[in-house]
């Protein structure tokens, strides 16, 4: 099934000059001293298309008022389409602020065009855009059907019928020539159609022809796609000076997004991501504040990076206000193929397990967060190490491990960071109630290379039946007749 969705972005003159997390007070964007486009505040005060300045500021004298700047716009446009490649690689740029995509391929993939114009419409909003949606198994009938704002037409048949009913005036070829069609009676595209076409096209020309029929589908287009850069590194600017860092969310949203359709695009995962804070210039110039941020697992969803800069971001204290925002995917790799497993994993998959330690470490940060890190070794405060979680272990970095037998007692999982000495009662220790050995000991002499250790261990169980992990001193050397030392080093659950 082919099928194409047309995107009209009508406000995009005013949008490139706003932001979707500052406030309003009343934006006119002027082009050739007259009014172009303007925000909600602005038209509630009763400033309209086509008023020049000065009535402008007679009306509004808070306005903010901005010329018309083409080159940002088409960044502006360019962005959009970045971000709309997550949803099919077929993406190229019409007339009059519009894009084009080819979505057949895709619908099933993202359940259906409903939910895919859905996704769409939520994209928009976060990059701060508004724009008009239209489907029509052409791309001209798409380019049409959202300029007239007429909706979606899944079939040809369907197609047709709305195209009939949109103005003669839709079609820009069409417009130079509106008061000769209004002069005949011509005031819609089923109007148009009826008319001789020899006559119309020595009066109109061969492009008005030529988009009627690609519209209707009696002519083959051809498009130049739009093409991803090679790397990744997007900007915005801010317009306000902002102090608190969980308030630039939505900027950085805006720069995720962007990202997302890249990785699709590029068919690559990102590893790790640095968000640049970028401050004020000049006498007070500092350098950017940069938000690292290394995922265990190489994603390419926007979810879950902005679940992660909602935490950072959180966490952040500004020295100095930030006026702009970058984005740059530092670290990426090829994007890893579906599992081939039929059944899904219970409890989740790897990925969701990873995305979550991910948050985990966002919010209470890499030092509160540790993996186990296991050593071949005797003692047990080296054969228990723990490390961040971002950090990779390689089996090179290990030694070989012990053998499976070596060990004649239990040991318990809960390790305490440091042994706990214990009081002695009755020539017994102490901890809570008198201890009464409940194993052989175990002897551990090791470690004369760096840190040497002579220990006797037991599990000891108290009165409440709990069980804990000993170990006595062993005395060597000249205070042999010394009274022995008891610690706590681990608990049994």
């Amino acid at each position: 099934m082919r099928l194409w969705i047309g995107l009209y972005l009508p406000q995009l003159p005013l949008e490139v000059f706003s932001q979707p997390w500052s406030s309003d007070p009343g934006s006119v964007v002027l082009e050739q001293e007259r009014v172009l486009a303007v925000s909600p505040a602005a038209r509630a005060a009763g400033v309209l298309p086509g008023m020049r300045r000065g009535s402008v500021l007679m009306l509004m004298p808070e306005a903010r008022l901005h010329e018309r700047d083409p080159a940002r716009e088409t960044e502006a446009l360019g962005a959009v389409a970045l971000a709309l490649l997550q949803y099919t690689p077929l993406v190229t740029e019409g007339e009059e602020a519009t894009l084009l995509m080819d979505v057949g391929a895709s619908l099933r993939l993202f359940g259906g065009v409903r939910r895919l114009c859905s996704r769409i419409r939520a994209n928009l909003r976060a990059l701060g855009f508004t724009g008009i949606l239209a489907c029509a198994p052409t791309a001209r009938g798409a380019w049409l059907l959202a300029r007239g704002r007429a909706g979606r037409a899944l079939k040809p048949a369907s197609m047709m019928r709305r195209l009939d009913r949109l103005p003669v005036s839709t079609p820009p070829p069409a417009r130079p020539f509106l008061p000769w069609f209004e002069g005949i009676g011509c005031f819609t595209l089923a109007d148009l159609r009826r008319l001789p076409r020899p006559g119309l096209q020595r009066r109109c020309g061969r492009p008005l022809i030529d988009l009627l029929d690609a519209a209707y589908g009696s002519l083959p287009e051809l498009f130049e796609w739009i093409e991803p850069p090679t790397t990744f590194n997007a900007r915005i600017e801010l317009f306000d000076r902002i102090e608190h860092a969980d308030a630039l969310l939505a900027g950085a949203h805006r720069l995720v997004l962007q990202l997302t359709g890249w990785l699709c695009a590029r068919q690559l995962a990102a590893e790790r991501v640095t968000l640049k804070l970028v401050h004020e210039r000049g006498r007070v110039a500092r350098p950017p504040t940069l938000i690292d941020i290394a995922l265990a697992e190489p994603t390419w969803h926007d979810e879950h990076l902005v679940r992660l800069l909602r935490e950072r971001l959180g966490k952040t204290v500004l020295d100095a206000p930030v006026i702009g925002l970058g984005l740059e995917a530092v670290q990426l790799q090829p994007m890893a193929p579906p599992t081939e497993s039929l059944f899904p994993e219970p409890g989740g998959t790897e990925e969701d397990r990873k995305r979550m330690f991910e948050l985990l470490v966002a919010r209470l940060g890499a030092d509160n967060v540790l993996q186990a890190a296991p050593y071949a070794d005797y003692r047990p405060e080296v054969a228990n190490a723990w490390v961040p979680l971002d950090r990779k272990i390689r089996p090179s970095e290990r030694a070989a491990q012990l053998p499976p037998d070596v060990h004649s007692l239990p040991r318990p999982v809960w390790m305490l960071a440091k042994p706990i000495a214990l009081l002695m009662r009755d020539h017994r220790p102490f901890y809570g109630s008198p201890l009464k050995m409940a194993s052989n000991p175990e002897r551990i002499e090791a470690g004369w290379w760096d840190d040497t250790q002579a220990r006797d261990y037991f599990v000891a169980e108290g009165q409440d039946h709990a069980l804990y992990w000993v170990f006595r001193e062993r005395i060597v050397g000249s205070a042999e007749d010394a009274e022995p030392r008891w610690f706590l080093h681990g608990l049994f659950g």
